[in-house]
């Protein structure tokens, strides 16, 4: 076994290749250059305040607390310090194009959209027996049995049944629409009669239907999803020609020849 192993840019690029995450960072390459472009357009810029700011709660939420911390990530990530506040300013950039594109519709489009942002709290077992659901949910409306002792006896997986199938908070779109449909017609708490999907068949128990407030923490959530969907229409909109190997000609999707796969014995 080698005791050193020197790794090269075409290495990690051909890494990548095979991991199948080239074309995510393309799409993270083509999204900062539409942010900068978008940014610039607009006359949005960063102070130098914002940028300390950015780079200090960026080292909070990284734990860098001593300078030797810090200097120890850089290395980790081959980041210089001249590239660790292009990190933060490009953050910044992003977080203020984002409001600057969609705070004021904010609440419009909260008022047009507020049924999907009613949350629910819900717990979940999944059978492959309806009967056995289907006894189980009737024990329960007996209060012969309790959800979370079904929990308990049915969830295989460790950490799932010491949580007792919690799902946590979710949204409207976070459902199967079969499964959304029951649970947001729901009166909580309560069990909802077993729902059959492609995992199979789903015990839900519903603990709490949670109505919208635009709060700060939904705020930004609209801003971000908004932020989001914008960016993927601009990027669908783009030409992305992309260059990697240093021996191959530029292609552009539409150059690249039909290939056809055989089996071979």
């Amino acid at each position: 076994m080698p005791h050193s192993l020197t790794i090269s840019s075409s290495d990690i690029i051909h890494s990548l290749k095979l991991s199948c995450q080239i074309p995510d960072v393309v799409e993270a390459i083509a999204s900062q250059s539409i942010i900068t472009e978008a940014a610039k357009e607009l006359g949005i810029t960063v102070t130098p305040e914002e940028l300390q700011q950015e780079g200090d709660s960026l080292r909070f939420a990284k734990k860098l607390v001593k300078a030797k911390d810090t200097w120890t990530w850089l290395e980790k990530h081959h980041l210089s310090v001249n590239e660790f506040e292009e990190l933060a300013y490009n953050n910044i950039l992003s977080r203020k194009l984002a409001n600057h594109l969609f705070s004021a519709q904010l609440e419009k489009h909260f008022y047009e959209h507020q049924l999907d942002y009613v949350a629910a709290v819900t717990y979940e077992v999944i059978f492959e027996d309806r009967d056995l659901a289907l006894e189980l949910f009737y024990a329960l409306e007996e209060g012969e049995i309790t959800f979370p002792e079904i929990a308990r006896l049915y969830i295989p997986e460790p950490e799932l049944r010491r949580a007792y199938g919690y799902q946590g908070l979710r949204y409207r779109k976070d459902f199967r629409p079969e499964i959304a449909a029951a649970v947001f017609a729901a009166v909580p708490p309560n069990a909802l009669k077993p729902i059959t999907t492609p995992k199979g068949v789903n015990l839900i128990w519903v603990e709490e239907i949670i109505q919208p407030q635009l709060d700060e923490q939904l705020r930004q959530k609209i801003i971000t999803e908004s932020f989001s969907n914008w960016l993927k229409q601009q990027i669908n909109a783009m030409k992305i020609i992309t260059q990697i190997d240093l021996d191959t000609n530029v292609r552009s999707q539409e150059e690249l020849p039909d290939m056809s796969f055989t089996k071979t014995k």
